[in-house]
């Protein structure tokens, strides 16, 4: 199926977007959707593929974000060092990232240097070699890339956290892999992950910037010419199953031990899932409790009583289930005056919601946040491809300011009672023998 496809699926990839954006889809279900920014004077483009760490098993553990560096190494047209001169010869940015969900290669050039962007994508992308001698090359950087993650205990802390609620499973697991399943995977299980899941129906070229939509298409089709076949589709946005469970309900503590000068402490519990409707409710909340300087978790722990340096509240959605969490960082001796406090914040807000001023704050730091998220190409090209791969369809930005502006007290409460009252999981990263007290503090 070629063309603009509004209609051919569904109820509107695109009902409602913005007039700038359009959609296009290729034989063999490859996506192009751009947004023409006319005042700009350059262009993002990225290639999504929908595949994240979640959707790896044990046999290839790693795999997704260990294609993320292969494919920077070589394809049947140009060398590594080719690769990455070719978007530095025009002052451009060349990068990509793995999450869970999800796999972007994107570039950040010159508007009138988006053709040589997309060709160099689109051939990393679908003729890596995957040459044996730079698999073993990366191993090692991987295993520098893990190193370095868990030097940092506050990035350690987090891992543990999602570990604890998710357990061992493809979402607790870490996106890097682990020492062990990095050492153990081989060159044909990445290479059997990226013929098994870098095929055409499963990607998104998404584009922003000073951009005509009809030249980016013909450039996609021109660069993919050699994998394009007829009869396929597009795979269907990652959405949650009709009565599928709600995950991560681990609870109880996990303790890293570490001789630092300071504890990394992540409190929390499941969320709600991308498309929950009570994600805008748990958005505000999210802000007002532990969203900024003057959220009642800094006011609480940092302005009035000095315990922590650092302490916030944070919310992310995966398809079927989403993570709500408080991260502090203290002297090891605080450790349990700072819980204290989280719990009994965390108490108060289930009891009796907000204030009129917290709500109206967090809307506004909501509201702003988001809009001044999308201030440049980037931004919005991120925003395509990502929805095109995980939403039912590209909301409009008033549509989603005008449901952050709807949220009532009513939601706030009903949301803090449903959500984060519910049992808690605990990640320790510190000086500490046993996590007996910490079962304690989990247990206010």
């Amino acid at each position: 199926m070629t063309g603009e496809d509004v209609r051919a699926y569904g109820p509107g990839r695109l009902s409602g977007a913005d007039g700038a954006v359009r959609r296009t889809v290729l034989p063999g279900g490859l996506r192009v959707i751009t947004e023409s920014l006319p005042s700009v004077r350059s262009a993002t483009i990225g290639i999504w593929a929908g595949v994240g760490s979640r959707d790896e098993d044990l046999r290839h553990a790693g795999a997704t974000h260990y294609l993320e560096h292969l494919l920077f190494k070589g394809t049947t047209r140009r060398s590594a060092l080719e690769i990455s001169s070719a978007i530095d010869a025009v002052g451009g940015e060349l990068n990509a990232f793995t999450a869970k969900e999800y796999t972007c290669y994107y570039a950040r050039v010159l508007d009138a240097d988006l053709p040589l962007a997309i060709d160099v994508l689109a051939d990393m992308v679908t003729g890596s070699l995957l040459e044996p001698s730079e698999v073993e090359a990366e191993r090692s950087v991987i295993l520098e890339e893990i190193a370095m993650t868990e030097d940092d205990p506050a990035d350690t802390a987090h891992e543990a956290f999602g570990w604890q609620l998710f357990g061992d499973t493809p979402l607790g697991r870490p996106i890097l892999g682990t020492v062990d399943s990095i050492n153990a995977i081989t060159r044909d299980q990445v290479a059997e992950h990226y013929a098994a899941r870098y095929t055409p129906d499963n990607l998104v070229v998404a584009a922003a910037g000073n951009l005509d939509h009809d030249l980016v298409v013909e450039l996609t089709r021109r660069s993919f010419a050699g994998v394009l076949r007829d009869g396929a589709v597009p795979v269907s946005a990652r959405l949650p199953g009709p009565a599928g469970p709600e995950v991560g309900a681990g609870t109880g503590v996990r303790l890293i031990q570490r001789p630092v000068e300071q504890a990394n402490l992540v409190l929390g519990c499941a969320g709600v899932p991308r498309t929950d409707d009570r994600r805008f409710a748990l958005g505000v909340l999210n802000a007002a409790l532990g969203g900024g300087m003057s959220s009642r978790l800094f006011q609480e722990v940092r302005e009035k009583r000095g315990l922590a340096y650092s302490i916030y509240s944070f919310n992310s959605q995966h398809a079927d289930v989403g993570q709500w969490g408080i991260y502090v960082g203290c002297l090891p001796a605080k450790a349990d005056d700072v819980l204290a406090i989280c719990a009994d914040e965390v108490a108060k807000v289930c009891a009796s919601g907000l204030t009129d001023d917290e709500l109206a704050r967090g809307k506004g730091q909501l509201r702003g946040s988001m809009v001044l998220g999308m201030e440049d190409p980037a931004s919005r090209m991120t925003r395509l491809g990502k929805s095109e791969l995980v939403y039912p369809r590209l909301e409009p930005v008033d549509e989603i300011l005008a449901k952050i502006a709807a949220v009532t007290h009513d939601d706030i409460r009903a949301v803090a009672a449903t959500v984060l009252a519910r049992p808690k999981a605990l990640a320790v990263v510190g000086p500490y023998d046993d996590a007996d007290g910490f079962e304690a503090a989990l247990a206010r």
